[in-house]
């Protein structure tokens, strides 16, 4: 591109001759400028943009070294070229030592030689000015991306905080103690929970939060890939360590060096895998397949499994040294049936999300919905309800109400609990809510003759739990029972 720029060149010499036998030479190609003495050269300096500058060595008042210098310190990238005779050689061998010249031009001078030497400085020139072209579009792409990275790292940190984990049970904001209590720290993190519960979500808002944020979250489910692949990505390899290691390759652990990897379905991995996996955490190093050296990480390790860990231990399919490396802070998340009270909430959540995506107004769901979602058993949990409201969203026009026929459910159970809501004035989901939970835990209390035990576990919740929500909606047992 600065090739075809037509650049300036200054000559200095205080014989008119020697100006003007040069310009004569350079003229067609090139824009000269003459000056007569170094003074009159440092103003044109200071005012133009040059290429090159040609100067005589012996000169009045400051000669051409001393010229030069001063041309440096105001455009150091214009090439410098010294003209002396044969007697001013130590002056020529001065100045290149002071790395102050590109080249010098002897008087006499043939003109082919001056094309010659002018032509390569200013292709030294250009080269200079496209190479600080190219620094600058690098630094501003790093500027760029670093502020970039900025907004995406306040973005996940927004997204993974626990505003973003939606819930308001009693039994999740247990979990958001036990979460606040181990985010400032490096200590080993052990999720469990049904699939769907949120595990990802619940281990990225732990590594935004700490104070490993600024490091990479470097997920695996570890039951995507046999044992060989496994190890590769995770420890990485060495080029031949099997058939189709073609190439040396970091393996995730180092990829996650300051950050955290997560360990997903970390029980349906073999013995041998859990003894390699035992030594990282034992060792704080990895051993890529096919090297002989350690390699030192510094990460910290969060896994999740929706097994019983400790029963896999009972049977002997999971390593009882490894587990115990695992599970220094267990963290259980809760099925959607032990949490019915944060459905509603999580519709509004989902509702919000897929409408702002798919560009639709959805006012809200009928009654109907409500009650068939509140009675339905959720196997997938909470990313079956958000599935289920997206497909909905999907379905319905823009601006009306999600309905019975938007709604795919997979149950033998009836769904729909002919429930008699509050009055038409009040139809907030709360309200709607609570006389549905009220209404459930009166049917099964009846249904299992108000055996405690059967009952909550008909409603997927604890004991202590339904007889909190027996004495919050003030049920008399025994006048219901009756």
């Amino acid at each position: 591109m600065s090739k075809n720029i037509r650049r300036k060149i200054l000559i200095v010499d205080d014989e008119p001759s020697v100006l003007n036998s040069l310009k004569r030479t350079l003229r067609k190609e090139y824009d000269v400028i003459l000056s007569q003495d170094g003074f009159s050269a440092i103003q044109v300096l200071n005012e133009q943009e040059i290429a090159v500058i040609i100067a005589d060595q012996r000169m009045p008042k400051m000669n051409g070294v001393t010229l030069l210098q001063k041309a440096m310190e105001i455009q150091p990238d214009t090439a410098r070229i010294l003209i002396t005779g044969y007697s001013d050689i130590q002056a020529v061998i001065d100045a290149i030592n002071e790395g102050n010249v590109y080249y010098y031009i002897h008087k006499p001078w043939e003109p082919e030689d001056v094309h010659l030497i002018i032509r390569q400085a200013i292709d030294r020139y250009n080269l200079i000015q496209t190479n600080r072209s190219l620094v600058a579009e690098i630094e501003e792409t790093n500027r760029r991306l670093s502020d970039e990275n900025l907004l995406l790292t306040k973005d996940a940190e927004k997204r993974y905080s626990f505003d973003q984990i939606i819930g308001e049970s009693p039994i999740m904001n247990d979990v958001f103690i036990l979460m606040r209590k181990v985010i400032p720290t490096d200590t080993t993190v052990l999720i469990l929970g049904e699939t769907g519960t949120g595990k990802e979500l619940v281990a990225r808002a732990i590594h935004t939060n700490g104070s490993r944020k600024t490091g990479m979250f470097v997920p695996q489910n570890c039951a995507a890939l046999p044992d060989t692949l496994l190890e590769s990505a995770l420890f990485g390899h060495k080029k031949g360590a099997f058939t189709d290691a073609v190439s040396d390759k970091k393996g995730l652990f180092q990829m996650a060096d300051g950050g955290t990897i997560f360990l997903d379905e970390i029980t349906d991995t073999s013995k041998a895998f859990q003894q390699r996996l035992l030594r990282v955490l034992q060792e704080g190093e990895i051993h890529p397949l096919g090297s002989d050296k350690a390699v030192k990480v510094d990460v910290r390790v969060i896994s999740a499994s929706q097994k019983d860990l400790g029963e896999e231990v009972k049977q002997g399919r999971f390593r009882a040294d490894l587990f115990y490396r695992l599970n220094v802070f267990p963290v259980t998340l809760p099925t959607l049936r032990e949490r019915h009270s944060d459905i509603p909430i999580l519709i509004e959540h989902f509702l919000r999300v897929y409408s702002q995506r798919l560009g639709k107004e959805i006012n809200g769901i009928s009654q109907e919905v409500l009650s068939s979602l509140m009675v339905y058993p959720f196997p997938g949990n909470v990313r079956e309800l958000e599935n289920i409201i997206e497909r909905a969203v999907v379905l319905a026009k823009d601006g009306s109400t999600l309905t019975e026929d938007q709604i795919s459910l997979h149950s033998d159970q009836p769904l729909n609990f002919n429930l008699v809501f509050p009055g038409e004035e009040d139809k907030k989901l709360k309200s709607m809510v609570e006389a549905l939970e009220k209404k459930a835990i009166l049917q099964a209390l009846q249904r299992w003759k108000g055996n405690i035990s059967k009952a909550a576990k008909s409603l997927g919740l604890s004991r202590p739990g339904l007889y909190q929500k027996i004495a919050r909606y003030e049920i008399n047992c025994k006048n219901n029972l009756q």
